[in-house]
């Protein structure tokens, strides 16, 4: 992927990147980071290595507010501070201000100085703070305006900054960071970097055809029969009209070194803040389930009106992807991009609208479902389901 940095970094000053969780955005902002501090050895045999003549050293500013819950006003304020500090004691400078955004204008300053070179920002999982507090407005509003003052730095200080990446899920329309940033391109549909998170049926075969042939012998498979095993539980996301399919990399990844087929996304690639979001909707998402959905294109990119409209939320947290793309009209097609999604989506539509026992737990309910129906055994299967509702509230 490292040709794409190249052509990121040579082409534009604000990136913007929306992917689902589990998707390789940390990995891909810490492989920028690398790049932009000149570390030519980390690159031997990449396509960067003979792209790029000066691997300039730049100073780098990596804002991670990833891994962290943020359930109270200070959390953010911590997470804020600890990175100032670190980047006041790289720069060799005291904190003069207590407010975070001003001591982020004197790290570009000091680092641009210092250096003689523009500061490189990079932020990752940025909209984090917002996205974990949908339900809580007043702690919402709170985390915007603080965001919203820190990230507008990025505008005041432009003529230091190389270049500004920023990571999410959501692209929040009332995050007054985007229109403070006029020049700030959003690649998240853009058909160039479609793969630039992810892996391609192209990388796959390329890269991983050692590891697909084990993963065939361990589950007693033919190599083709593996190759569409996987694509039919993990390929599918599509973020552009009519663009090449992508694997969800996390599961893909966790396959082939466990050599076992499992849902590995769900259980950590569901943002807690989805099904707080589905609780609240308007909409009945439960006709997706053997529906695709037609929705302006225009559309996808925003989440502000999640309540009466969740597919665009669906959609960016990896859910729903583009099936098929009408141009003419600006519309496009969504639906599942694979199995391994629509068994997540049915587990959460589940956990919504009934309380599974836990000591039971949902596969286990749905076997003894299962056995009950095959074996013909219909007042078993009743006997199952009235001991389910008996548990929800009349």
């Amino acid at each position: 992927k490292t040709d794409l940095i190249y052509q990121l970094a040579s082409t534009g000053r604000y990136y913007f990147l929306g992917r689902p969780r589990r998707f390789g955005k940390s990995l891909l902002v810490s492989t920028m980071e690398a790049y932009f501090q000149g570390k030519k050895e980390l690159f031997q045999g990449l396509a960067i290595e003979k792209l790029e003549k000066d691997w300039t050293e730049y100073p780098v500013l990596h804002l991670d507010l990833s891994g962290k819950t943020y359930n109270r006003a200070e959390d953010l304020e911590i997470t804020l501070d600890q990175h100032l500090c670190q980047w006041e004691k790289d720069s060799g400078i005291q904190a003069r201000y207590p407010e975070p955004d001003a001591r982020f204008k004197d790290v570009i300053d000091t680092a641009y100085e210092k250096t003689g070179k523009p500061v490189v920002i990079l932020i990752d999982e940025y909209d984090k703070p917002i996205v974990d507090n949908l339900d809580n407005e007043e702690l919402k509003e709170a985390f915007r305006k603080r965001l919203s003052g820190f990230y507008s730095v990025m505008k005041a200080k432009d003529g230091k900054i190389r270049l500004g990446f920023l990571t999410g899920i959501t692209k929040m329309g009332q995050l007054n960071i985007f229109s403070g940033l006029n020049n700030l391109q959003d690649i998240s549909m853009d058909s160039r970097y479609v793969d630039l998170c992810g892996i391609s049926e192209n990388d796959l075969h390329r890269y991983f055809d050692a590891s697909v042939q084990e993963l065939a012998v361990a589950n007693r498979l033919t190599k083709e029969d593996c190759y569409a095993k996987l694509a039919q539980l993990y390929d599918g996301y599509h973020f552009s009209e009519n663009s090449i399919g992508i694997y969800n990399p996390f599961s893909l990844l966790n396959t082939l070194s466990s050599k076992r087929f499992m849902e590995y996304w769900y259980g950590t690639g569901t943002p807690t803040f989805l099904t707080v979001a589905l609780k609240q909707t308007q909409k009945d998402i439960s006709e997706l389930i053997d529906n695709e959905v037609e929705v302006d294109i225009t559309d996808l990119s925003q989440v502000d009106s999640y309540k009466t409209n969740p597919i665009p939320l669906l959609y960016q947290t990896g859910y729903l992807t583009i099936k098929e793309a009408n141009p003419d009209f600006g519309t496009c097609r969504l639906g599942f991009p694979n199995r391994e999604v629509q068994n997540g989506f049915l587990k959460m539509q589940l956990a919504l609208y009934v309380p599974i026992v836990e000591s039971i737990g949902s596969n286990v309910l749905i076997l003894r479902l299962y056995k009950a129906i095959d074996a013909g055994n219909p007042e078993e299967m009743m006997k199952l389901l009235d001991g389910l509702f008996a548990n929800q509230n009349y």
